[in-house]
């Protein structure tokens, strides 16, 4: 891995953070993950997304306290089924109480991004078979007109969908998201391809609303590499897992083109440029021995055994933006450290290899704000730059959120910084 500088500038590169409204709100009992939380061993941890932070009360407080650590941009998320609890019956008080939080958060001179699906919708739309139903993109679609149409004024950049690979595989392949099916091959390409044809006519929409947005998707990328480098099946089957679960959808959601892996060509999308940033969520590496998700042996991890390797980020944004060009948004990327041991080297490594590559990265949302529920393993992994108390709700910055305040006032990394928040700092091997 190439040596990462001690000190670096952000040059234009905007800091910020990113989080999904069930992770943080609380209170919502009408979507899918809190149904799927209520069944017995389907959350590692046995709890709920019902508490999570208490954001939906609570969010005057972290938006005063994201105001206080200088951050530039919040990506958010409009729950789905708050807006319409039910088919077609809208909460005004609901789209009400987002558009407060998004003028406040303007006013504290943050720029919010939205995102409008992220892995959870009401549970009418579950019940109707969610992504795999045929009327499932017009019904999304009906909720992302009224959203958009409400609230253009106040956002620019919008986020269609999060992660629709991951979301796809956890709930068709591995069954460890709702539905919970298991190697369900033609339900996931069904899917796939309807949550694509859904983010490019929604890349339309918006932008017959608002012309002067700029959306995009929040795509999931990762290296797969051969666990045995020797072994050719390994070697096959790193490129295979790489297409099917990445560029089929960078293809179709980025450039509009289907192949037969998702079905073809639609006929109301047609190839061409459908994104306005290239939205990237990083996190890790893979190394492949077959259809599977396993790492390699003496690297670091962290605390929920993930690699860490902040090089993997250039190796799969440096293909896709030569093929699809336009500024990248690094949408998600952090680590879960229980401890907050090794965040500030994370950040800085993650941060330098970034703006040393020459790349065109415009935006970085870390993830987290403050620690969540992380879906379904719960409440223990933090991923947070500020620590919550799960019994009071109490927050409190961790050393990590006040390195990540301090990289933004200074723009970028001294070598004092370097000495005080990240010489000290050491990955776990494993």
């Amino acid at each position: 891995m190439p040596e990462i500088p001690t000190s670096f500038d952000l040059g234009d590169l905007r800091l910020g953070v990113a989080t999904a409204a069930v992770q943080i709100e609380g209170g919502d009992r009408a979507n899918s993950w809190y149904d799927w939380s209520m069944i017995p061993g389907r959350i590692k941890d046995g709890s709920t997304p019902l508490r999570s932070t208490g954001h939906w009360e609570r969010w005057r407080e972290d938006t005063a306290l994201m105001s206080q650590l200088g951050l530039e941009t919040y990506r958010m998320g409009i729950e789905w089924s708050r807006v319409e609890p039910r088919p077609g019956e809208l909460d005004r008080e609901a789209l009400a109480r987002y558009r407060e939080e998004l003028e406040a958060v303007r006013a504290a001179g943050i720029e919010p991004m939205v995102t409008l699906h992220h892995f959870s919708h009401p549970s009418w739309f579950e019940a109707m078979g969610a992504w795999e139903h045929d009327r499932a993109v017009d019904t999304w679609l009906r909720f992302v007109r009224v959203v958009v149409a409400e609230l253009h004024d106040v956002v620019t950049d919008w986020c269609t969908i999060n992660e629709p690979n991951v979301y796809a595989v956890g709930g068709y392949l591995f069954g460890n998201f709702p539905p919970g099916r298991t190697n369900a091959w033609l339900a996931l390409r069904k899917v796939l391809r309807h949550m694509a044809i859904g983010h490019c006519r929604a890349y339309h929409l918006i932008h017959e609303i608002a012309p002067q947005a700029r959306v995009g998707f929040a795509h999931h990328v990762r290296p797969f590499a051969p666990f045995a480098s020797g072994n050719p099946v390994h070697r096959a089957m790193a490129r295979v897992n790489a297409h099917l679960f990445q560029d089929v959808l960078t293809d179709a959601m980025l450039g509009g083109c289907f192949g037969i892996e998702l079905g073809g060509q639609p006929d109301d999308v047609t190839p061409g440029a459908h994104h306005d940033y290239v939205g990237i969520n990083y996190y890790t590496r893979s190394a492949v021995t077959g259809i599977s998700d396993n790492r390699f042996e003496d690297v670091p991890v962290n605390d929920l055994d993930w690699e860490i390797y902040p090089q993997g980020l250039l190796e799969v944004v440096a293909p896709i933006v030569q093929r699809y060009p336009g500024p990248i948004w690094v949408t998600e990327n952090g680590t879960c450290d229980n401890d907050d041991a090794f965040r500030a080297r994370y950040l800085h490594e993650h941060l330098a290899t970034m703006v040393t590559s020459g790349l065109p990265f415009e935006r970085y949302y870390h993830w987290c704000f403050v620690d969540n529920w992380e879906w379904d393993v719960g409440e223990a992994p933090r991923f947070g730059l500020v620590h919550l108390d799960w019994e009071s709700g109490d927050r409190t910055v961790k050393e990590s959120g006040r390195f990540y305040a301090q990289i933004i006032a200074n723009r970028g990394v001294t070598e004092e910084m370097h000495a005080r928040h990240v010489a000290p700092q050491a990955y776990r091997t494993a």
